[in-house]
This record gives structure tokens, sequence and C-alpha cells, in this order.
């Protein structure tokens, strides 16, 4: 595998709370949210052609539908935006006060596995749901207190989960009908002084990428649980990070500017790792 360049700014922005990178493949596209600042965003990379859009709500991830238009996770339910973002309806609409939506995740079945938390991350105030694509919501983790990354190992029977404040990624085994999980241990824990682990992806090779807020880094972890790599970012807040570009091969991250006193020039920005591995095909929300 050819080395990686160094990280460098993809789009520089003032984000306040950057999450959710997602690659659109039909568009061609990086998906990304400011959940605080309710903005969806995207970036061609090979045009820099930018959009934002409002959401009139806090947005905790924005994910491409089957038909066209955008699935997003909002403060107060799962909405469904048209392909040209005029339309808007409300496919879960379930408004908690103090609660929000946060990130999300679409399965291999083409379901939204979509974590809330509560805004005084009070413990046991969120969960992890499964919406299908016709608005059925299942619990899948109830009494999480951050829901955050989550990702399927490449053939599906696991499903990596954070909820941060534990410090953990969890494994859990995905039931046969891809709805529930059994078997939930910790694969690692990230030590204290090296952050918390945020959102993450996983790569071709079964590897579980994941963002180290106030940690400053994004780390990769084998199948195995084994920390075998260790990326170190100029900004102290980074949130999520996602494969995409031309054959999956370019490592975006999303950060943040909230909580910091003195944020680095590049916080709020999305960065990029050029080269730096091998993604899986994401499969767009099937409602």
């Amino acid at each position: 595998m050819t080395a990686p360049r160094a990280v460098e700014p993809a789009v520089r922005e003032h984000a306040a709370l950057g999450e959710g990178p997602t690659w659109d493949p039909a568009a061609r596209r990086l998906l990304w949210v400011d959940v605080l600042g309710s903005r969806v965003h995207t970036y061609d990379p090979a045009t820099g052609r930018r959009t934002v859009m409002a959401t009139g709500q806090h947005v905790g991830a924005a994910k491409p539908r089957a038909g066209g238009g955008l699935v997003v996770n909002l403060r107060d339910g799962v909405g469904l935006y048209d392909e040209d973002g005029a339309g808007f309806r409300w496919l879960v609409r379930d408004p908690a006060p103090g609660r929000r939506g946060n990130d999300a995740a679409v399965a291999p079945d083409g379901s939204l596995w979509a974590g809330t938390m509560r805004y005084d991350e009070a413990e046991g105030g969120g969960a992890l749901t499964r919406i299908a694509p016709d608005g059925t919501a299942t619990p899948v983790l109830p009494r999480v207190t951050v829901s955050n990354g989550t990702g399927w190992s490449p053939d599906g029977t696991l499903v990596y989960y954070v909820d941060s404040p534990t410090r953990r990624i969890d494994v859990c085994r995905v039931a046969d009908d891809g709805g529930q999980v059994t078997d939930r241990r910790p694969l690692a824990v990230v030590e204290p002084g090296a952050g918390f682990p945020d959102g993450l992806t996983v790569d071709a090779d079964g590897c579980i990428w994941v963002a180290l807020w106030d940690g400053a880094a994004i780390r990769r972890y084998t199948p195995d649980g084994t920390l075998d790599r260790t990326v170190t970012l100029p900004v102290r807040r980074p949130t999520a990070c996602a494969f995409g570009g031309p054959g999956l091969r370019d490592l975006y991250v999303t950060t943040a500017r909230t909580g910091l006193t003195r944020p680095h020039p590049l916080a709020g920005s999305l960065l990029v790792l050029p080269g730096a591995g091998q993604g899986l095909a994401g499969i767009p929300f099937g409602g």
C-alpha cells in the first residue's frame, strides 16, 4: 500500500461541531454536518464545489437515500429530504425535551441506525435505534449516554459501536434478521489521557478507524482489537472519519471548535488524509 501524504484541509470551515462524513457514490461527493450550526455540507473533491443546506434544527447525521435525497437524524427525529432539498417530511418524529439526534449509520440492509443523546449528556439518556425504510423504529441499544460511531464488518455479521463516555469500541454480533445485536463486548479501550472515541469507519480489511475527541488523532484497530496505526492531527477535537474520493482511498475527517477557548485555525474544517487505505462502498438508506 502506498504511504499516505500528510493530513491537509479539504474544506476550510468554522463548524461548531462538524460530524458524520459520508461518501455519496451516486453524486461523487462527501456529505457532512455541523450539528450545532444546523447545516448539511457537501463537497465535491474533483471540482471543489460546495453546498450548504440549513435544516432548521440541530442535525446529527445526513446520509444519501437510494432514490435520491437525504435521510437526516435531527433533534426531533428522523426526516427525509427530496433530491433537490426542497421537500421535507418526517419519517419518525419523536421529540423529547433536552434530547437530540447524534451520529447515525446505514446498515447493510439499508436501514438507518440512529443514535440520540441528551444535551446535558446525562448517563443513559440516549439510545441506538434501527429505523427501517418504512419508518418502523426498533430499539437496538437502549440507555446509552453519547451514541456515536457505528459501523459493520465487511461481511455484515458484526457491528462496532461507540458510547463515548465508556472509552470503548464495542463489538456485537448482528442477528440473522439484521435488526438486533447479541454478544456485546469491548473490542478496544482508549486509555485515559488519549481522548474519547467518537465517530468510526471500517475499511476493506475489516479494520476500525476511530476519531479521538480531545485526543488530536485518528486510530486504526485491527479486527481483534490491536492498535496498529495512529494518525496525529493538527486539531484537538476530531469527531469522525470516512473513506471517499476516487477508489475510496482518501480518509476524510470532520472536526469541532465547540468548547475550545483557543481553537486551532483548522478546527471546524474538513480534513483529508490522501491515500490512507481502502474503504468499503457505502449503502444508501432504503427509504
